[in-house]
């Protein structure tokens, strides 16, 4: 990666392949679909005028832009491990005409940052995916000024029987039963980029880990639940083209892409295929000896 040092090689190999194109080429249904999540974080992170923002794993920018603006005249600068994501947040910057939002390229574990030059941090989803978490949310402590603000939302442990698992459990076991390959082939193998990222997902679904994590940087630590709902799609048709294009190579029978649209129905509303999840929104202040 230009101007940083990488560490987390297996999630920059992940989201710098496929999965990172997947997430760019369809960021706008990401951002629906994460979208509920941001009244909760940017209310947590009280970003006022002025302030210089930094948003970790920032994706396409949807987080970065929003908190430029809220910043203005101040600025917002997304970091993301991603290239494809990193390019798609430039162009779509540029698209909006937000002139004090940028982008960088790099692993926020061990990226330069400047000591003490932003106010906030803030991340939608990003900080689940660090290698070492002690040692990066230290090098985002470095970068904030004394008592500088900390905002995140990262998943909770889902309840087995909520709605988000019922239904991707259902689809996933109808996907599988009725999926068709070409002859002589069986299931196609796990995608082990996905495999990772999934994995990496869970890192801080527990309280008590979050807690661990950020004490020796930060203080003030408050870890609490919000209720959310996921987005799939504008309809049970559009939400099944959503989940199916992350394995564009399956062939699907017309009847078992009917059964997919099936399990979804149930959750249709007149704002679109929604499913209540949960999210820890999280929020600390930098210690004063953090940067020592």
């Amino acid at each position: 990666m230009t101007g940083t040092s990488t560490v987390n090689h297996r999630q920059a190999h992940a989201w710098n392949g496929p999965l990172g194109r997947h997430w760019a080429d369809h960021h706008r249904r990401f951002d629906t679909m994460l979208g509920e999540a941001d009244e909760a974080l940017f209310a947590a992170a009280a970003i006022g005028p002025g302030d210089r923002v930094l948003d970790i794993g920032c994706g396409a920018g949807a987080t970065t832009r929003a908190a430029a603006l809220l910043a203005a005249p101040g600025h917002a600068v997304g970091v993301d491990i991603s290239a494809p994501l990193v390019d798609r947040a430039r162009a779509r910057t540029a698209q909006e005409g937000v002139p004090n939002a940028a982008y960088q390229l790099g692993d926020v574990q061990a990226h330069p940052f400047p000591p003490g030059v932003f106010d906030v941090a803030i991340s939608r989803g990003g900080v689940m995916f660090f290698e070492d978490h002690v040692t990066a949310f230290a090098n985002v402590a470095r970068a904030l000024r004394p008592r500088g603000r900390l905002a995140f939302v990262c998943p909770r442990r889902p309840d087995p029987d909520s709605e988000e698992v019922t239904a991707l459990s259902l689809f996933a076991r109808r996907l599988a039963e009725g999926s068709a390959y070409r002859a002589g082939q069986g299931p196609a193998a796990p995608d082990p980029d996905a495999q990772a990222a999934h994995t990496a997902m869970a890192s801080l679904s527990e309280p008590y880990r979050v807690h661990a994590v950020l004490h020796r940087s930060f203080t003030d630590i408050a870890v609490n639940p919000v209720d959310i709902h996921t987005h799939w799609g504008d309809s049970p048709a559009d939400a099944v083209d959503f989940l199916l294009s992350r394995a564009p190579a399956r062939s699907v029978p017309s009847a078992t892409r009917a059964l997919l649209e099936d399990t979804l129905r149930p959750y249709a509303t007149p704002r679109g295929v929604r499913t209540r999840a949960g999210v820890w929104l999280v929020t600390a202040l930098r210690r004063d000896d953090a940067g020592a």
